[in-house]
């Protein structure tokens, strides 16, 4: 008979030579996938503490970057509101372009506001913010703690500091836009995924394509085919119910507001893809615009991000393959974007919170450049500390640097927003008194800035020659008119300019240093009752005047002055 072997005990040195080191990996795992005893990384506290200070400072003091913001959402949410504000083109219900499935979202927190502040449009306009940044705040806190869970907190703590700091980030999280919403849906859905949850990110990227912004469909292709090659039957199912869902609800939206059975989602694509969309009528970039915006917004962070293909080989066994599936759309979404000739900056929106993962996972990875090289079997290489060394320091520097842009573009552009606050200061020019706005109709931060004594807004004449917003005509229908004045060739109409200048009780206007005069210059007839300092893009510097260098920006800049007149009684 074989002798029968005793039990090794835990202290029984033939145990530790004849088995392999134990590690956190070989922990026993519980029913969610995670080993027991495991440190969990970074908890929720952090994270919605942190996001929730900043995003409150970009609700508060963010800058409105696009006019398509105001003229095609906050101004339909006015109008919803209380019955008045400018349409666009794209909501006459002859091309129906824009969903008021998306707009009726932000209607659940504005009409509760409205009820609450009155008269006070302007409280309403930063309560509707605080929601977008309430949404951005969950989002992007769902995607710190998944990436601490996942990668540690090192990775995890880096993300939340660039989400927290980076100049894009800080905009784009409160501004009133699908692209901002399809950015949200983007940080929870890859929070998602990497919680191995693929059907609920699905889903949810799903709803930020068809209540936010179609188009961004390209950018969630890459965590929708992964997830559906790792579970198929059921990230299908709830993708495709979900959409359906969402699809059939905004045809019922869309016929309450149109009046007509139409799809806002499908017109939008059908309009810029098959329909040969004449988007170029907006102006056009060169292909290197997307590369100077993301510098700008994202500083050093963004050339980074763009490295992390660089390091992936040396980082495959920490990142293959599910962070780079979360963050593959940096790549693949920048080089779409940037063969199409109409560029604009809000279109890079969705890929902002994986800019900051890509970067933050380089910086990660500096001593594994050389450890796998030089020491795979420890920390002690100097090349290794001094790659540990530069980590803190260059996050330091990306978030200086990101400050500084953060700082010049509010100190340097926030007057259009507050300046038209001084027109509560001058009721007594009476009910039914006329606003004027000429070149600057694109800088008009919406009607909420609009005093109710103030019977009319109206553009003037200043040399531009495409098609203007005019408010919704209830006569005609309100939301559901097809006023004949608007058309899709962006050809300026006869109805959006006020002819007589005479009947403006108030004029807005940016007075630069230019050889020519403006309206408001004759002081004979205006009298200024406030200015603002606004940054002269043209004459600054560009270093200068996109970063804030201490003792240098005020120095080497050029400013004008936005000027709220007021005619003088004859």
């Amino acid at each position: 008979m074989a002798t029968r072997q005793r039990r090794a005990l835990p202290s029984d040195p033939s145990e530790t030579t004849s088995s392999s080191a134990y590690t956190k990996l070989d922990k026993p795992e519980r029913s969610d996938g995670e080993a027991e005893g495991v440190d969990r990384g970074l908890g929720w506290l952090l994270p919605l503490i942190c996001l929730g200070m900043l995003r409150h400072m970009s609700a508060t003091s963010n800058i409105i970057h696009d006019c398509d913001e105001v003229f095609n959402y906050w101004e339909p949410l006015h109008y919803l509101l209380y019955k008045s504000g400018f349409q666009t083109w794209e909501y006459s219900s002859q091309f129906g372009l824009r969903s008021y499935l998306y707009i009726l979202l932000h209607k659940l927190v504005g009409l509760p506001a409205s009820w609450w502040f009155r008269e006070e449009k302007v409280r309403v306009f930063y309560a509707v913010r605080i929601f977008l940044a309430l949404l951005s705040v969950i989002s992007d806190a769902a995607l710190v703690v998944a990436l601490s869970r996942k990668y540690g907190k090192r990775l995890a703590s880096y993300t939340l500091a660039m989400l927290c700091l980076a100049s894009g980030c800080f905009f784009a999280s409160t501004s009133f836009l699908p692209s901002s919403f399809s950015m949200y849906a983007m940080s929870l859905s890859s929070a998602l995924f990497l919680f191995n949850k693929p059907a609920m990110a699905v889903s949810v990227a799903a709803t930020g394509v068809i209540l936010g912004w179609p188009f961004s469909v390209l950018a969630f292709l890459p965590l929708t085919i992964y997830s559906l090659v790792k579970s198929f039957k059921s990230v299908f199912l709830t993708g495709v119910v979900t959409s359906i869902i969402l699809m059939v609800l905004s045809v019922l939206v869309d016929y309450r507001y149109y009046k007509r059975w139409t799809s806002s989602v499908i017109n939008l694509l059908v309009y810029n893809v098959l329909g040969g969309g004449e988007s170029h009528l907006y102006g056009t970039e060169g292909p290197s615009f997307y590369l100077r915006n993301g510098f700008n917004n994202f500083n050093f962070c963004f050339v980074l991000a763009l490295l992390f293909l660089a390091i992936l080989p040396i980082a495959k066994k920490k990142y293959a393959p599910e962070l780079f599936v979360v963050v593959s759309p940096v790549y693949l979404w920048i080089a779409f974007m940037s063969l199409q000739p109409h560029k604009e900056e809000r279109f890079l929106y969705p890929i902002y919170p994986l800019i900051c993962v890509a970067a933050s996972a380089v910086i990660e990875s500096f001593p594994d450049l050389f450890r796998d090289k030089y020491n795979p079997n420890g920390d002690t290489s100097v090349l290794v500390m001094i790659a540990k060394f530069l980590r803190p320091l260059v996050l330091g520097l990306i978030l200086c640097a990101s400050h500084a842009r953060t700082f010049s573009l509010i100190n340097g552009y926030s007057a259009p927003i507050e300046i038209y606050k001084h027109l509560d200061y001058h009721d007594d020019a009476g009910t039914g008194s006329v606003l004027c706005v000429g070149s600057e109709w694109h800088r008009f931060p919406s009607s909420f800035f609009i005093p109710d004594y103030v019977g009319q807004v109206r553009w003037l004449d200043d040399g531009f020659t495409g098609l203007l917003p005019i408010p919704f005509n209830s006569s005609l229908g309100g939301t559901s008119a097809a006023p004949s004045y608007f058309n899709n060739k962006n050809k300026a109409s006869e109805e959006q300019y006020l002819r007589d200048p005479e009947q403006c009780t108030f004029l807005i206007e940016l007075q630069l240093q230019r050889p020519y005069p403006t309206r408001g210059s004759d002081m004979s007839t205006w009298e200024i009752v406030a200015a603002l300092p606004y940054l002269d893009r043209e004459l600054s510097p560009p270093m200068y005047r996109s970063f804030f260098i201490p003792y240098q920006w005020q120095q080497k800049n050029v400013f004008g002055q936005y000027r709220l007149l007021r005619r003088l009684q004859k």
